[in-house]
C-alpha cells in the first residue's frame, strides 16, 4: 500500500484492507480459549469450566512475558532495521527469543512446584480443586511451548511474514478443536483430555514458529548471536513493557473477580462455583466482541495515523466516523443477544441445574448491560494511540478494567454481595464510556480548530554551500547552553545549512506524524511509563519509535546531500560511521543556563532550573534509550566546550577554526 493511497483511497476500502486480518487474528486467539470450555462444559461439567477459570491466570502471566519478548523483541528488530544496523537486530531477535526460553522453563518450572497455592490465591474452592490441579500441571507442562510460540510469532510478523504467523496460530487453534473432541468423548479423558488437546496445539505452533528461524528475511542469526547479553534482554524487554502490563492487568481482574465471587458467592442461594464458572464464560464471550471492535479499531491505525501526520483533518475525522459507526453496530447487536438469549448463550458452554441457568442469565443482563458502550472506549483508545497521544490513550486502555472495575468491584460487593460484583461490570463500562466521550469530544474541538498546514523543507538560515564544505557538524548541547545560537554562527561562519526546528517538517512526512506532535514531544520521548501503551498494532512500534526511526533517516539524508550543521537528535550517534562528521557537545553552569533561559526562552526566573534539570533530564534518558551510551559522556564527542568560558561568538569561531584545521 503507497502512502499516498492512505490519503486519497476510499476509507471503506482502507479498511477492509487493514481490519479483516487483524480481526481474524484476534478472533482465532479469543476462540482459542473458549473451544475448550464448550467442550468440557459438554463433557465433563460445568465445574470443570470453573477450574479453567481459575488456572487461567496463570496462563495469562506466562502471556504476558512472552507477549513482553515477543512484541519487545519485534520493536527492536524494526528500530535496528530502520538504523541499517542488521547485525544488531539479529542479535536482539536471537536474544528475545533465548530470554523467553529461560523465562518459560523458570515459570514451568514454579507452576509445577507451587500450583496448589496458586490456585488458592486465584479463588479455588473445595469442589473446584481436583478439576483445577488436573488441569493445571497438564497446561504447566505446555508453558516453555505456548511461551516461546508466542515470542516468536509476534518476531515473525515484524519479519514482514503476518500471515505464516497467522497460519501457525489458526492451525494449532483447530487442531486443538479436533482433539478436544477425541480425548474428552471418544477417548473419555475429561478435563486432562482438553489440557493435553490444548498443549498439543500450542506444540503444533511452537513447531512451525522455531523451524521459520532458519528462513529469516530480515536478518541472519548465528551461533554467536544467541550468546545471551543481559543489556540487549533489558532494551527488547523495555520495548515491551505495554504489552506486559496490559495482560498483567487482566491477570488482577480475574484474581479480585474470582476471590470477590468465592466470598460472596459461597453465602449466597448460588454458592461459590456457579459464580466463579459462569463470569468466567460470559467473559470470554465478551472477549469476541471486544475482539471485534478492537480489529477495526486497529485497522484504522495507519489510516488516522497518516492523515493525521498530512494535516488531512476531514480524513481524519471521517476515518473515526467510520469506525465508530461499525463498532456501535457490532457492540448494540451484542447488547441485544446478551439481553434476549443469554440462556441460549450460556447453553452452547454445556448444561447446568437451574440456579445455574439463573445466575448466568443475571450476569449477561447484568454484568454487560452497558457493552453497547464498548464501541466507543475502544476505539477511542485507540484513536488517540494512532495520533500520538499515550497519556490518553493508556488511561483509557486502563480505565475500564483497573480504574473502576476493581475499586466498584469491592465497594460495589460490600454493600450489595454478590449483585454487587456484576453491577461492577456496568459501573466501570459506563464510567469509561464518559471519560471517552469527554476526551473525544475535546479532541475533535481541537481538531477544528487546526487549520491545514503545509511544511517546506529548507534550511533554516538559507545559506548556500559555497566552500565546496561537504562535512557535517552535529551539536548536543544543555538546555540553555546557547548551544542552538552557537550552531546558528558556526553555520554561517562554515557556509553550511543549519538544521534544527526545520527537521520537524522533514520527520513529518517521513513518519506520518504531525509537525506539532513532533515539536511536543521530541524531547521528552519515553520520558514516562504511560508512552510505552502507545504502541501501533501493526509494527509494534510506539509513535515514539517511528520518531525516531524517521529522525535517524531524515538525518542520513541530509548528510549525503552536502555540509550541514545539525542541531540534536542523536545526531552524533547516528552519524558515527560518517567519516566527515565533526560531533560537539556544549555546556554551561546553572547560573547562565538560568540567565538564558528567562531571556530568550521566557521561563519563569524562580522555576527555571527546576525546569533546566528537568529538560536535560529528559535529553539524557532519550539519548540512553536510543544508543545506549551517556549523553554526557565526552569520548562520544570530537570536543566538548563550556560556552561560558569564551562567550556564545567566541565559541562559535574557536569551533569554526578547530573544524577548518581537521577537516
Amino acid at each position: 500500500m503507497e502512502e499516498s493511497e492512505l490519503g486519497t483511497a476510499k476509507i471503506g476500502k482502507l479498511l477492509k484492507k487493514f481490519a479483516i486480518p487483524s480481526i481474524i487474528s484476534l478472533v482465532v486467539n479469543a476462540l482459542y480459549n473458549i473451544v475448550d470450555q464448550i467442550f468440557i462444559g459438554w463433557g465433563v461439567n460445568y465445574l470443570g469450566n470453573g477450574a479453567t477459570n481459575i488456572v487461567f491466570p496463570i496462563t495469562f502471566i506466562c502471556l504476558a512475558f512472552a507477549l513482553m519478548f515477543g512484541d519487545g523483541t519485534s520493536a527492536f528488530l524494526s528500530l535496528k532495521l530502520g538504523e541499517k544496523k542488521s547485525d544488531e537486530a539479529g542479535k536482539g531477535v536471537a536474544n528475545g527469543i533465548m530470554i523467553s526460553v529461560i523465562v518459560s522453563i523458570l515459570l514451568c518450572t514454579v507452576t509445577l512446584i507451587f500450583l496448589p497455592v496458586l490456585i488458592n490465591i486465584f479463588g479455588c474452592t473445595d469442589a473446584l480443586r481436583e478439576y483445577a490441579l488436573t488441569y493445571g500441571y497438564i497446561i504447566a507442562i505446555g508453558i516453555p511451548f505456548v511461551m516461546i510460540g508466542t515470542t516468536l510469532n509476534s518476531i515473525i510478523r515484524a519479519d514482514g511474514s503476518p500471515s505464516f504467523a497467522m497460519r501457525s496460530m489458526v492451525i494449532g487453534a483447530v487442531l486443538n478443536i479436533g482433539l478436544d473432541a477425541v480425548a474428552i468423548f471418544v477417548l473419555k479423558w475429561g478435563i486432562a483430555g482438553a489440557a493435553i488437546a490444548t498443549i498439543v496445539g500450542q506444540f503444533v505452533t511452537f513447531v512451525m514458529n522455531a523451524l521459520y528461524i532458519r528462513k529469516f528475511k530480515t536478518v541472519e542469526l548465528t551461533k554467536e548471536s544467541f550468546k545471551l547479553d543481559l543489556k540487549m534482554v533489558k532494551s527488547v524487554s523495555k520495548l515491551g513493557i505495554s504489552s506486559f502490563i496490559t495482560q498483567m492487568s487482566i491477570v488482577i481482574v480475574i484474581s479480585v473477580q474470582n476471590l470477590l465471587l468465592k466470598t460472596y458467592g459461597s453465602v449466597s442461594k448460588f454458592g461459590a462455583d456457579i459464580p466463579i464458572t459462569v463470569l468466567g464464560i460470559v467473559m470470554k464471550i465478551s472477549q469476541i466482541l471486544n475482539s471485534i471492535i478492537i480489529g477495526i479499531a486497529v485497522g484504522s491505525q495507519p489510516i488516522i495515523g497518516y492523515n493525521y501526520g498530512a494535516r488531512k483533518f476531514d480524513r481524519v475525522k471521517n476515518t473515526l466516523k467510520y469506525v465508530l459507526s461499525l463498532s456501535v453496530i457490532v457492540s448494540v447487536t451484542a447488547f441485544i443477544l446478551f439481553q434476549t438469549i443469554p440462556d441460549k448463550l450460556i447453553g452452547i458452554f454445556g448444561s447446568g441445574d437451574e440456579l445455574y441457568n439463573e445466575f448466568a442469565c443475571l450476569t449477561f443482563r447484568t454484568f454487560l448491560m452497558l457493552t453497547i458502550c464498548n464501541g466507543v472506549q475502544i476505539v477511542t483508545g485507540i484513536f488517540f494511540q494512532a495520533m500520538g497521544k499515550p497519556v490518553k490513550s493508556a488511561f483509557l486502555t486502563l480505565s475500564r478494567q483497573i480504574l473502576f472495575f476493581v475499586p466498584s468491584a469491592f465497594i460495589l460487593a460490600k454493600i450489595f454481595g454478590l449483585m454487587g460484583v456484576l453491577y461492577a461490570g456496568p459501573v466501570g463500562d459506563g464510567l469509561a464510556f464518559v471519560i471517552a466521550i469527554i476526551l473525544l469530544t475535546l479532541e475533535m474541538k481541537e481538531l477544528n480548530k487546526i487549520k491545514d498546514e503545509k511544511y517546506v523543507i529548507e534550511a533554516e538560515n538559507n545559506t548556500v554551500i559555497n566552500k565546496g564544505n561537504n562535512y557535517v557538524v552535529t551539536i548536543a548541547r544543555e538546555y540553555g547552553s546557547g548551544g542552538r545560537y552557537v550552531g546558528k554562527l558556526l553555520a554561517e561562519k562554515l557556509g553550511l545549512n543549519l538544521y534544527d526546528k526545520n527537521l520537524i517538517s522533514v520527520v513529518s512526512g517521513e513518519s506520518g506524524l504531525s509537525a506539532s506532535y513532533i515539536e511536543k514531544n521530541e524531547q521528552n520521548i519515553h520520558g514516562n511509563l504511560l508512552s510505552s501503551f502507545n504502541t501501533q498494532y501493526y509494527n509494534n512500534l510506539s509513535n515514539d519509535d517511528n520518531l525516531f526511526i524517521a529522525e535517524s533517516k531524515a538525518i542520513k539524508e541530509i548528510a549525503e546531500k552536502g555540509g550541514c550543521v545539525i542541531i540534536g537528535r542523536c545526531a552524533n550517534y547516528i552519524l558515527r560511521d560518517n567519516k566527515n562528521a565533526f560531533n560537539i557537545f556544549l555546556y554551561s553552569d546553572d547560573e547562565n543556563k538560568i540567565k538564558r533561559a528567562v531571556k530568550f526562552y521566557g521561563v519563569n526566573e524562580k522555576n527555571a532550573l527546576n525546569e533546566i534539570n528537568k529538560i536535560n533530564k529528559s535529553r539524557e534518558k532519550h539519548y540512553s534509550y536510543y544508543t545506549g551510551r551517556k549523553w554526557r559522556d565526552f569520548s562520544d564527542y570530537d570536543i566538548a566546550v563550556n560556552v561560558d568560558t569564551y562567550g556564545v561568538e567566541k565559541t562559535a569561531d574557536i569551533l569554526a577554526r578547530f573544524i577548518e584545521e581537521n577537516k
